[in-house]
């Protein structure tokens, strides 16, 4: 065990120097943090064919559901609301990057609170508000979650602004602007008025994003990043009882991140020591 522990660390040791005495043209990161979002009111317009209903939830209210501030450490990493990014800057000055970037983030229908129902409820036409809430019995149980993720991936490009005023030899600080699209993978859950649909992911619409960090790197390696970002979500087609909604909403998110830094790519020159 000892010996092994051994060869790790010499082994380690030995990519380290290889790494400070070559500098190669690109630089791979990956981060992982968590995240506290908060969302605009969103319409959400709801098909049920079968049952006679096309309506619309108007101006409903959407909370997140952090997780983390319920305890890091006694749970799985992954049920918090999270966050992780792939990134790699491709030019010699490793000012450009192309980023994967993944917010587990989480989006209820706030429970307990009044919502105004307009359109078609069991055909007949209908305007009128009630109570939203989890706790009723039957046709009065409601809830609406996009729980397990509302879950928006980004492919992003990135550009990079040093610092160099305010950074030293061992911590350089930068920031990254950050604009993208992708895809929204939504795992739905809900029940409207006592129908329960098949929660499961599935994909949901698209999104767009922007972002901006300040990054915090120590000893050209590990990183501590905040950022700030601002997107904007269409769903479609999200899986309800018999029928399907959609919904459109803006997410103003603030993300807390630990990150690692890998040098890649070809061989440029070798620094002196």
């Amino acid at each position: 065990m000892k010996k092994g522990l051994f060869l790790f660390i010499f082994t380690l040791q030995i990519l380290v120097v290889f790494a400070q005495k070559t500098e190669r043209k690109g630089e791979f990161y990956f981060s992982w943090g968590y995240n506290k979002d908060y969302y605009t009111n969103s319409n959400i317009f709801v098909n049920q064919p079968s049952l006679g209903n096309n309506f619309n939830f108007k101006n409903t209210i959407l909370v997140d559901h952090p997780g983390w501030d319920e305890g890091l450490f006694n749970t799985a990493l992954s049920i918090p609301q999270y966050n992780y990014r792939f990134g790699y800057f491709f030019d010699k000055n490793k000012d450009w990057a192309f980023e994967i970037n993944f917010d587990h983030t989480k989006a209820l229908i706030k429970d307990n609170h009044s919502i105004h129902l307009v359109g078609i409820y069991h055909g007949a036409s209908i305007d009128s508000t009630f109570n939203f809430s989890k706790t009723g019995d039957g046709t009065s149980r409601n809830y609406y979650y996009l729980n397990n993720g509302a879950n928006f991936l980004l492919f992003n490009i990135v550009k990079r602004n040093r610092f160099k005023s305010l950074s030293s030899k061992n911590i350089a600080i930068d920031g990254l602007g950050k604009f993208g699209i992708g895809p929204l993978i939504p795992h739905v859950q809900n029940s409207l008025f006592g129908k329960e649909n098949d929660s499961k992911f599935q994909f949901g619409g698209w999104n767009t994003g922007t972002e901006y960090a300040l990054r915090s790197t120590f000893y050209k390696k590990l990183y501590l990043e905040f950022s700030g970002k601002l997107d904007y979500a269409m769903y479609y087609n999200l899986n309800v009882f018999e029928g399907n909604a959609r919904q459109n909403f803006g997410t103003l998110e603030f993300i807390l991140s630990f990150g690692y830094n890998i040098p890649m790519g070809p061989k440029l020159t070798a620094a002196a020591h």
